[in-house]
């Protein structure tokens, strides 16, 4: 596939996944033995991505995210969005704040036989957390 096709691949699967709920997207275009990286840990496969992604769509049941950027070569692609939501539902232990928050974050997408077999994810997760009130601000 060229870069063009990965980067609206990357996009859809984004739009779909985050904006649209729809998880089963994860098994259109992942690699059964895809992995995320996170700074938190590693997670494996489809169904441990799925999880990941379930836990900030019950989070913030309005969860929006947007792809500001992308940018590709060879079989990479760069995604930097911005994530808008109101924590609505439990997220990693925290208990629902009803507070609207915005994150951003930066992926490197790389892509093996037409789908995406690896994640490389950055977020701003202490910037969340202290909107959420999790942990002091300064």
């Amino acid at each position: 596939m060229s870069a063009q096709e990965n980067k609206e691949i990357v996009r859809h699967f984004i739009d779909e996944a985050y904006n649209k709920g729809n998880l089963s997207i994860g098994d259109k275009w992942l690699t059964s033995n895809s992995v995320f990286h996170t700074p938190e840990a590693d997670i494996e496969g489809i169904e441990g991505w799925k999880q990941y992604a379930r836990a900030f769509l019950t989070g913030f049941s309005d969860l929006v995210v947007s792809v500001e950027d992308t940018i590709a070569e060879g079989d990479k692609v760069v995604a930097h969005w911005t994530c808008r939501g109101t924590h609505t539902g439990e997220l990693r232990g925290i208990a629902p704040t009803g507070k609207q928050v915005t994150w951003t974050g930066i992926a490197i997408y790389r892509f093996a036989g037409g789908k995406i077999e690896e994640i490389l994810g950055w977020n701003d997760a202490l910037g969340l957390m202290q909107q959420l009130g999790a942990v002091p601000s300064e």
